[in-house]
């Protein structure tokens, strides 16, 4: 019998092809941070995604097809900086209309025309969106954006993110996780994962969740993109966002806390992570 933060996963029909369980398209990547994109695309593979595209800035197309092995990649037009540019809307906007949910942010850099683009596309993508990182960032000073959209959006800011984009310290962040989270998603009308020890999962309508799985491990650079992955993985789906997000970050943690059994806090690396999710789906009662 599944967990009951994982019943909403729908069960596998013997008689499925790939097409059954969502087409992710996530758009991630720039110069020096081609892991992100890399462990985003993962964390929806091995969520159980049946098509997952990586839109990555032209000039990484070569080492993303030597990284990525079962996603795809979208090579896109891109800036001076090998991040994505302005000029790659069109071919975002056309792929996006081709899939089930998008997931925008994981190591995009902080371009100018990159923030630019994010916002264009956060605008204009009629899909359901997960939004992380500079996905976030970009956003700082254009909450409104949020606000005017109908589509289905999931933000994942660890705290630091989610202070840039409320105007707030950190520490007073910290000091009332739940209430941050659930003041910012009335506000906006979109779903909030504030990120870190027992993460917050927060919805419009003012359902909450706070997660008891994870552990100090995981504090370490690619776990939230392996999440981001994992969330919009879920959505495609065919889950609803908050079950999305409540299911994602329960397994995310879970896995975590099974890594940590086998590595230690100090070793855990995202890549672990990616490695005992098959684990975590069984020890929830999915497999």
């Amino acid at each position: 019998m599944a967990h009951k933060h994982v019943e909403k996963i729908p069960e596998r029909r013997k008689d499925s092809h790939k097409g059954d369980y969502g087409k992710v398209f996530v758009i991630a990547g720039s110069r020096g941070m081609t892991g992100a994109a890399y462990l985003s695309a993962q964390g929806a593979l091995k969520a159980g995604s049946g098509l997952v595209t990586n839109g990555i800035p032209g000039s990484l197309n070569a080492i993303m097809e030597v990284k990525l092995t079962e996603a795809m990649t979208l090579p896109l037009q891109e800036n001076k900086e090998q991040g994505l540019s302005l000029d790659a809307c069109p071919a975002i906007l056309d792929y996006a209309s081709k899939c089930d949910v998008v997931a925008l942010g994981p190591g995009l850099g902080r371009a100018k025309d990159t923030y630019k683009l994010v916002r264009m596309l956060v605008e204009r993508i009629d899909c359901p969106l997960v939004l992380d990182a500079d996905g976030i960032n970009a956003l700082c000073g254009h909450v409104d954006i949020l606000e005017e959209r109908n589509t289905a959006i999931v933000i994942t800011p660890h705290p630091g993110e989610m202070a840039r984009l409320i105007g707030e310290d950190i520490s007073r962040i910290q000091s009332d996780r739940e209430g941050t989270a659930k003041k910012f998603a009335k506000k906006t009308g979109v779903m909030v994962c504030l990120k870190g020890h027992r993460t917050v999962v927060a919805a419009p309508d003012g359902r909450i969740y706070v997660n008891d799985t994870g552990n100090s491990g995981m504090a370490t650079g690619g776990t939230g993109d392996v999440l981001t992955g994992m969330i919009a993985s879920f959505i495609g789906q065919g889950v609803n966002i908050f079950d999305a997000a409540i299911s994602a970050v329960y397994l995310h943690g879970l896995a975590g806390d099974i890594a940590v059994e086998h590595v230690g806090p100090f070793s855990l690396t995202a890549t672990d992570i990616l490695n005992c999710l098959p684990e975590a789906f069984s020890r929830a009662g999915l497999a």
